[in-house]
């Protein structure tokens, strides 16, 4: 599919609910199914621009809240948008705050007008709505923006959900006429596009009302919210068979912070499309490493005196050329390099994971595949994982 001036979904081809589709932009073609590596900040923590390029990811995560208080979404604006900042030039997806503000804000108080909330760095006030929310992401210049919406914690009781979802909706039509607006005003540039974000719990009624009403917005894409925050990994699928027959077979589909290698093979099985989750490079970070032959932790001494290297199968020449205790050494001495190195070592995993679903998806051999491989890197694991 050639770039274009416009955000189109185009669905090439099924096996079962997975889907393969791409969806394209003015900055390029997203290859789905997608997980998009968090840039929270405007960077992938501990790695370079290119390293993440050349892992195969079509797009990043960019984060309203963080980016708001720091550097400001002006100030990136000024300098050239958030793309320019950042030297990325492929698509980036920006999600609206909201998730922030309910973890990481010390005071918080929500209303129908917004979130008002203190910043987590330096205690200064700010009121985040759907509207300012689309204005920042205008100002960064994503490629796909996320309506402000209120993600609550689970398990919680029924009628504070069916709340949260309801104020979600009402948000949701709020960020449609601010994005509508920015595009009027030349705000939100050619080719930009909206995503809803279903909520509602892990309630089936609750989540079928929260999907219909977004629907009816006629958005470029939906996004599943309000998950992996508690719920546990088969409470999580069972919303997911509950609210994906709701939504458009010709539009993405986006399931939001999730998650491990397991949970993205039995979401794109039931139909999701996009993924992000900071766990590659969080894990990588603390020493876990994700590697075909199940996860490893570099930090047990059983790898001290391992010369192989970590995942010979791996497309990461990382994980090819560095011997485990070497790794182990890295991480156990507090070197920058060791939290690099498994960062980049993950990424890759994550990229070639959902390659080769795509792969599966198009030989129409998805379960097959996906039985394989959960066996692989779940019953086969390495020693010290």
């Amino acid at each position: 599919m050639a770039d274009t001036d416009t955000f189109r979904y185009r669905l090439a081809g099924t096996d079962g609910g997975a889907r393969r589709g791409e969806i394209a932009t003015p900055r390029g073609t997203i290859r789905t199914p997608a997980f998009m590596p968090v840039g929270t900040v405007a960077t992938v923590k501990a790695l370079y621009p290119e390293q993440v390029r050349d892992a195969g990811a079509d797009i990043l995560l960019g984060n309203t809240y963080h980016l708001m208080l720091r550097p400001g979404a002006e100030r990136v604006a000024r300098l050239g948008g958030l793309h320019a900042f950042m030297r990325w030039e492929k698509p980036i997806l920006t999600d609206s705050g909201g998730f922030q503000v309910m973890s990481l804000s010390k005071i918080r108080k929500i209303t129908e007008e917004g979130a008002l909330f203190q910043s987590h760095l330096d205690g200064s006030r700010h009121m985040l709505s759907p509207e300012r929310s689309i204005e920042i992401q205008c100002l960064l210049g994503s490629d796909i923006q996320m309506q402000f919406d209120e993600c609550i914690e689970l398990p919680a009781e029924r009628r504070e959900v069916e709340r949260a979802m309801e104020l979600s909706l009402r948000w949701a039509e709020r960020s449609r006429r601010a994005f509508e607006a920015q595009r009027a005003s030349g705000g939100a540039g050619p080719g930009q596009a909206l995503f809803g974000i279903v909520q509602g719990g892990t309630d089936a009624a609750l989540r079928r009302r929260s999907a219909e009403a977004l629907v009816g917005m006629d958005l470029e894409g939906y996004a599943v919210g309000g998950l992996a925050v508690g719920e546990g990994h088969d409470l999580m699928l069972a919303t997911l068979d509950a609210t994906l027959p709701f939504l458009p077979d010709d539009k993405p589909r986006y399931l939001m912070g999730v998650g491990t290698p397991l949970d993205l093979i039995e979401s794109v099985r039931r139909g999701i499309d996009m993924f992000d989750c900071v766990l590659p490079t969080r894990n990588g970070r603390h020493g876990l490493a994700y590697t075909w032959g199940g996860p490893v932790n570099l930090r047990n001494a059983v790898h001290a005196d391992d010369p192989r290297p970590l995942d010979p199968e791996s497309s990461c020449p990382a994980a090819r050329d560095y011997s485990r205790a070497y790794l182990h050494h890295l991480m156990r001495s507090g070197e920058y390099l060791g939290a690099m190195i498994l960062s980049w070592v993950n990424t890759v995993f994550y990229q070639d994971l959902m390659a080769a679903m795509r792969a599966a998806i198009e030989a129409r051999r998805f379960d097959a595949w996906a039985e394989e491989t959960k066996a692989r890197i779940t019953g086969g694991r390495s020693p010290g994982a």
